[in-house]
């Protein structure tokens, strides 16, 4: 379990971080750990791998492309391990990993070229935050020969959005940074705002770093049209059932290093917020765009969820 414990520490330390990369670490994490077991039968297997899926699933209690990620593998894993011989369940089971993994690249790169088909020439572009998938709109767009302006937030506290505005830069993007607390100054310029998504309930609503409703909501009263790229293992299965999505909350010490200079004064830091389904538009997919209202659609197809289910986990 070593690979695996290194691995969800990266994640709960950011060092891993955007839900893409996270849901691959996490099927990485699950195929190292196929590979090195040393168990002799397939029940024994069966629990290792629970075990390490518990580890990885809960690292970041946000990010659902964590669980989404084990349950598509366990799905697959259930549909095999009966009369399978351990060998067999093995090499099935690291088979599944390198195809999530592989599913998971090839949709950001759909994402992309679907999303990038709404951008026009001379367009004014918003985005918060660090996100693969909204990259790889902007990049694409790009590479169409779409010109277009970027402004970043810089994404206090841990200030992603700088990372952002670099790799537009090196991309050839005409990029701008300006403060979070500057979105609604700039707001009534601009043609989109283009998020991405660690979470997307049933109802359409988005999980995303904290600031993203604010900015969602200045964008619905600028009637500035709002995009949210995300991939389809981002989409919630719990909230079907009522479940609430859990809201991480870090360290103070992201927003204030030197704590003892402000000690005797409670310093909250929630790592996420929720966008209601009416300040979004449209939610780009790989399996294409569509309203934020048919997110169930999405949850039940790709997922087929029982309330009465556990987790595989479990």
């Amino acid at each position: 379990m070593n690979e695996v414990k290194t691995i969800a520490e990266k994640i709960q330390k950011m060092e891993i971080r955007g839900a893409g990369p996270i849901a691959r670490a996490v099927a990485e994490g699950m195929r190292i750990q196929a590979e090195t077991s040393v168990v002799k039968d397939s029940q024994e297997f069966v629990k290792e791998l629970k075990k390490a899926a518990k580890i990885l699933a809960t690292a970041r209690p946000t990010a659902v492309s964590a669980p989404n990620a084990v349950r598509f593998l366990f799905k697959r894993l259930n549909a095999a391990k009966e009369g399978t011989e351990l060998g067999q369940l093995k090499e099935h089971f690291i088979q599944s990993c390198k195809e999530f993994i592989t599913f998971s690249e090839e949709a950001t790169q759909k994402i992309g070229e679907i999303g990038a088909n709404r951008l026009r020439d001379g367009d004014m572009i918003m985005t918060h935050c660090h996100s693969s998938n909204v990259l790889s709109v902007l990049k694409t767009a790009h590479n169409q020969g779409k010109k277009f302006e970027v402004y970043c937030t810089e994404t206090r506290p841990r200030l992603q959005g700088l990372l952002t505005a670099k790799q537009l830069r090196d991309a050839g993007v005409s990029t701008t940074i300006i403060v979070d607390c500057a979105a609604r100054y700039f707001m009534e310029d601009f043609d989109h705002v283009i998020f991405g998504a660690d979470a997307i309930a049933a109802n359409g609503a988005v999980v995303n770093k904290i600031g993203t409703s604010e900015i969602a909501l200045v964008a619905h009263e600028a009637r500035v049209r709002t995009m949210v790229a995300a991939e389809t293992y981002k989409f919630h299965p719990g909230t079907m059932a009522g479940e609430l999505v859990e809201i991480e909350e870090r360290s103070p010490k992201e927003v204030i290093p030197n704590l003892e200079e402000y000690k005797g004064i409670t310093i909250r830091n929630p790592a996420f917020d929720i966008t209601p389904s009416e300040y979004i538009d449209v939610i780009v997919t790989e399996m294409g765009i569509i309203p934020p209202q048919a997110a169930i659609l999405i949850l039940t197809e790709q997922y087929g969820w029982k309330i009465s289910e556990k987790e595989p986990w479990e």
